[in-house]
């Protein structure tokens, strides 16, 4: 009987700090890492760091890829077509290729746009500097007389382009549309000023001296243009015939 009443005055006695134990909140759980944010693309080795120049060194590489596609294609297919991995057909690789064509084509208009935007929200001239770099991508494609046309294929085959590329190419067209507009914001108009007088009969603009420099054209237009073909001379006068000489009456 003693024990037993021992045992239920413990039982009681644990019954508080039980209840306790339950009420009281459960420690805040341990914040969970943050998750890390993705990492900058690589930059390719030897391109320009300069956002423009990068968008044109984009440009120019790119543009080398496209333009190889005829000149690869048949050592390609042979490839392809030696080398078959089962299950998949022939058709569904080479497609592939004209894929990436088709998507080429569309980036560089992406490249194209970003760099206009940046010319045109330049104080100072920078397409020529852009047309340096967009040739300093297309000789990534320059291959020396040892290079066959197998290991070249090869190269073409497994080529891609940067990551960097195309991220660099709508950040820069982004920051170059707000810096153009800022400038166009720069001098507004007072809103108190009085309206200017009629201006007399404006005189005929003065012609440019023969010897300004032209303006330079935009990195669009070096591109762009096609070489120049030689024009016939239309203007040049025809010979004239030689008169006959008269015949001496006897």
């Amino acid at each position: 009987m003693t024990a037993l009443a021992i045992a239920l005055a413990l039982f009681l006695q644990d019954q508080p700090a039980a209840a306790e134990a339950a009420a009281a909140p459960a420690p805040p759980a341990a914040e969970a890492p943050a998750a890390d944010a993705p990492a900058e693309a690589p930059h390719p080795k030897g391109a320009p760091t300069d956002p423009y120049r990068f968008v044109a060194w984009c440009y120019g590489s790119l543009r080398g890829y496209l333009d190889l596609h005829d000149e690869v294609m048949p050592e390609v297919t042979r490839i392809e077509s030696t080398y078959r991995p089962p299950g998949r057909k022939l058709a569904d690789d080479l497609k592939v290729y004209a894929d990436m064509q088709k998507d080429g084509r569309s980036q560089l208009k992406l490249f194209q746009a970003a760099l206009t935007a940046a010319e045109k929200a330049s104080l100072r001239p920078i397409n020529v500097e852009g047309a340096a770099a967009v040739q300093q991508g297309r000789s990534v494609w320059k291959a020396g007389p040892d290079v066959t046309k197998a290991r070249k294929a090869q190269e073409w085959m497994s080529w891609a382009l940067p990551a960097k590329c195309e991220t660099s190419a709508k950040d820069l067209e982004t920051r170059a549309t707000l810096l153009g507009a800022s400038f166009r914001s720069t001098e507004p108009a007072p809103a108190d000023a009085a309206p200017p007088a009629p201006a007399a009969e404006a005189a005929p603009p003065a012609a440019p001296p023969a010897d300004a420099p032209a303006a330079a054209p935009s990195i669009a237009d070096v591109l762009l243009t096609p070489p120049a073909q030689d024009q016939p001379a239309a203007d040049q006068p025809a010979p004239k015939a030689k008169a006959k000489p008269k015949a001496k009456h006897r």
